[in-house]
């Protein structure tokens, strides 16, 4: 039977005043949330969903008879009994997608309580371990990734209208990174619909995996190869988050950010990680209802400023009118892509034509120069320099003195031979004059 090491953390980041992300690293359950709707509720959304989500999470069986006080096999950590669904592991990954499809009627029916929540909504991926299984469900552009013998791959699928376009060959996987309507989500959680679809998996894990969640507040600002490099250079799980974080910091950090590490362990006492559940974010802070779990390090971040400009992010926000909307970026992305092409080629012109004017006019101060050199036979004024460029010629004939090259002395002709520069072509017929002529 596998085990499992784990860490969490979560910070604000540079620009937003409230973090509206919410992350759980729990027994089995491990979670990201990253909240929508601004101070209308993307926090509210993202805490009440950890917290929901968190209470499907039941401990592993222990390994050895129960004493006074211990929870036995068949009982959560509240004493109940223990859900069977966990131990199997499509069952657990439909048990999460109920459990997300009820969380998401509590988020409807908060908002019927509270109208200044309306439209408040957030992104779910999240995974339940099985022995040596996960099982996954997911839904908006939270992300899970592997790391896995020394790959590193994204496992989920945002739920994004850029995906879309990636998908379809319309946008390079480049330009989705700096498309302006990358915070558009199709899937979320929230008032927004009564059924949201969502996707399950079950995936297997086999000692050695770590296991990144995230919300993009990482994903959307740290590349890929920064994130890979700071798995496999990491001493320890929370110090790899805490370097995770500290890198999206280094970038201005422009939204949240939150980040759960799950690390795959032969065997279960393996673990060396803090055990047991911890919330970060949003549902550490602002959901009541039990005694919420945070590190110290999360503590620390949440107070921690550096000294660095970040631009605003845009809000995240879903998208119903799915076809419509889509056919819209569509038109939108073919009209930018245009004008880029069209200021592309206006560019191109103009550098173009900055070379051709830089020739034009280093091609005229050369007409202004003169040299002295001859032909093989006899001495000739020379109008521009001696330089050619490629099978271009910069000079041109101006006098042919009609003096042989055999009328000069030794020391003469190499020179002439060499050439004699003039400014002026005055200045090259006083060379010439000066030249000893013998009969």
């Amino acid at each position: 039977m596998s085990g499992y090491a784990s860490a969490i953390g979560s910070h604000v980041g540079m620009v937003r005043s409230n973090n509206q992300d919410s992350g759980y690293a729990g027994y089995r359950l491990f979670l990201v949330a990253d909240g929508m709707g601004g101070h209308a509720g993307g926090d509210v959304a993202s805490a009440l969903t950890a917290q929901a989500m968190a209470r499907v999470d039941a401990p592993l069986a222990p390994p050895h008879d129960t004493g006074p006080g211990e929870p036995r096999a068949s009982e959560d950590p509240a004493g109940g009994p223990a859900n069977p669904a966990l131990e199997d592991p499509k069952s657990a990954a439909e048990l999460l997608r109920k459990q997300l499809l009820q969380t998401n009627r509590m988020l409807r029916s908060t908002v019927g309580d509270r109208p200044e929540l309306a439209g408040m909504g957030t992104t779910f991926s999240g995974f339940i371990t099985v022995e040596d299984r996960l099982a996954l469900a997911h839904i908006g552009d939270s992300r899970l990734y592997l790391l896995r013998d020394g790959a590193f791959t994204q496992i989920t699928k945002d739920h994004t209208f850029v995906q879309r376009l990636v998908d379809s060959g319309r946008i390079t996987e480049e330009e989705a990174k700096t498309h302006p309507r990358r915070s558009v989500l199709m899937r979320v959680l929230g008032d927004v619909e009564s059924q949201p679809e969502i996707d399950t998996a079950v995936l297997e894990t086999r000692p050695g995996d770590v296991w990144l969640l995230c919300s993009d507040g990482l994903c959307g600002y740290v590349e890929d190869e920064d994130i890979e490099r700071i798995l496999r250079r990491r001493t320890s799980l929370q110090g790899a988050v805490d370097s995770l974080i500290d890198k999206s910091l280094a970038h201005g950090a422009p939204d949240n950010v939150t980040v759960v590490l799950v690390e795959t362990l032969a065997e279960p006492d393996q673990a060396d990680e803090p055990a047991g559940p911890r919330f970060a974010g949003s549902a550490a802070n602002e959901v009541p209802g039990g005694e919420p779990v945070s590190t110290a390090r999360t503590r620390l971040l949440s107070r921690r400023r550096i000294s660095r400009r970040a631009q605003p992010v845009a809000e995240s926000h879903f998208e119903p009118r799915v076809d419509e909307y889509l056919k819209e970026l569509i038109a939108e992305t073919k009209r930018r892509n245009r004008r880029r092409r069209i200021l592309g080629a206006l560019a191109l012109l103009a550098i173009i034509a900055a070379i051709a004017g830089a020739l034009t006019l280093g091609y005229q101060w050369t007409q202004t120069r003169y040299f002295v050199g001859t032909d093989g036979e006899t001495v000739i004024i020379f109008r521009g320099v001696q330089q050619n460029i490629g099978s271009i010629s910069l000079s041109s004939i101006a006098e042919d003195t009609e003096i042989p090259l055999s009328a000069l002395d030794g020391n003469e002709q190499r020179q002439v031979q060499r050439t004699l520069s003039a400014g002026s072509l005055e200045e090259a017929r006083d060379i010439v004059t000066r030249l000893g002529v013998h009969e």
